[in-house]
């Protein structure tokens, strides 16, 4: 997921050479890669993890749920409790607290202890995100900051293309605790790394509560809230069970389930390219062209994904459309307040992450009473419900303009 919270921008005060700078990028880059992988990862793994301890899909959904809700919990209080704290020392906790999550889902015991793991995720989501997707200004020049952000943001599609469909992978050769424990031992790597080519880096600006509160008094900030969580909870209340659907439904063996993933991510990075470029010059349609082609992609699945060729299809069109999804979000927040970016990033996280777990935990709700058909089915209504909302909300505000 994708936001920017602490800090201001400025440079570290220390000359450091070029290489550096840009391996301390890297770092921070790899460390939201192993954060978005490690949190979508249980999407690619959630049959064999259910069977291991004999729960439900939907008991076992769960794992998307708590990450999210401790993540909408620890944005915003990470933000305002560690304002004093050094950056660096804050990223490193953080990471370290990641890769102690994935060692004990590797050998937990119980379901309970797996569920004990993903709360420790969503905190490192929260705290992370807050403060590592906004220090591109204080790790390079200013004239590199754009293409520093870039390079940050690039593994949220990055996680999806790679991250999980590398984990299912190994999940299906040596079982889903391997994936666990690799997850863990890349983390600590990264943990290292950014020891050693990160600076210091002192907190020097915070957004405090009553900045985060004043944001809600706004109707462009609870229009962006209405528009994400349609959208979210109709994707998360669906792609949380695709890998059942493209089970049960579909027929998909195990390792071309791994490859529609990737399918799916690859189609993910051209659509955050895509939206990322539509959304400054015409926010409302692209964040409603998104959402209706996921609502058109769910409400067909039941009928298309039958077939392996319709499946396949109807997953790259998702994976574009929701690449754009949250560049969309926070766009919208953005413009929403222009003279509070730190804090309309912590809300569009808090937001987003929140959504992300009712999605889940609906879908979960709804696959075990019902069917993986049935999820796809009521997750397109919401999306189709997105873009009558967008719709309505223009149509109002050009007749508002016109009584003028």
């Amino acid at each position: 997921m994708s936001t920017a919270t602490t800090t201001a921008v400025e440079a570290s005060a220390a000359p450091r050479s070029p290489l550096v700078s840009w391996l301390a990028v890297i770092s921070v880059m790899m460390g939201i890669f192993s954060i978005v992988t490690t949190e979508i990862l249980p999407i690619g793994l959630l049959t064999s993890i259910g069977s291991s301890f004999t729960i439900s899909d939907g008991m076992a959904g769960l794992m998307m749920t708590m990450p999210g809700f401790l993540a909408a919990i620890s944005a915003p209080v990470v933000t305002v409790a560690t304002a004093r704290i050094d950056r660096r020392v804050m990223l490193g906790a953080f990471i370290l607290l990641l890769a102690l999550a994935n060692f004990l889902a590797a050998t937990a015991s119980s379901y309970w202890m797996i569920l004990i793991s993903r709360v420790m995720v969503g905190i490192t989501i929260g705290g992370f995100w807050s403060i590592g997707a906004g220090l591109a200004g204080r790790l390079v020049p200013a004239e590199h900051v754009g293409r520093a952000t870039s390079v940050i943001f690039s593994a949220v599609p990055l996680g999806s293309v790679l991250g999980v469909p590398l984990g299912t992978f190994i999940g299906d050769i040596t079982g889903w605790r391997t994936t666990f424990l690799a997850m863990g031992v890349f983390t600590l790597a990264v943990f290292v790394m950014l020891l050693l080519v990160v600076p210091a880096l002192p907190a020097v600006q915070a957004t405090h509560l009553n900045v985060l509160g004043g944001m809600f008094r706004s109707i462009n900030t609870r229009f962006a809230l209405v528009l994400t969580f349609l959208i979210v909870l109709a994707h998360f209340g669906t792609y949380t069970y695709v890998t059942p659907f493209l089970d049960q439904v579909t027929g998909v063996s195990p390792g071309l389930i791994t490859v529609y993933l990737l399918v799916y991510g690859v189609a993910g990075i051209a659509g955050n390219f895509l939206g990322g470029s539509a959304v400054t010059r015409y926010p409302r349609a692209t964040f409603a062209a998104a959402a209706a082609m996921i609502a058109c992609v769910t409400l067909l699945l039941p009928v298309l994904g039958k077939w392996d060729l319709g499946a396949v299809a109807l997953l790259v069109v998702w994976g574009i459309a929701y690449g754009a999804v949250p560049v969309c979000s926070q766009t919208w927040f953005a413009k929403a307040n222009p003279a509070s970016p730190e804090a309309s990033s912590v809300v569009f996280t808090a937001s987003f992450q929140a959504t992300f777990s009712i999605g889940a935990l609906t879908g979960g709700l709804v696959i075990d009473h019902t069917s993986p058909s049935t999820v796809m089915t009521l997750g397109g209504c919401a999306a189709a419900l997105m873009v009558l909302v967008a719709w309505f909300h223009h149509a109002r505000r050009i007749s508002w303009l016109e009584s003028e």
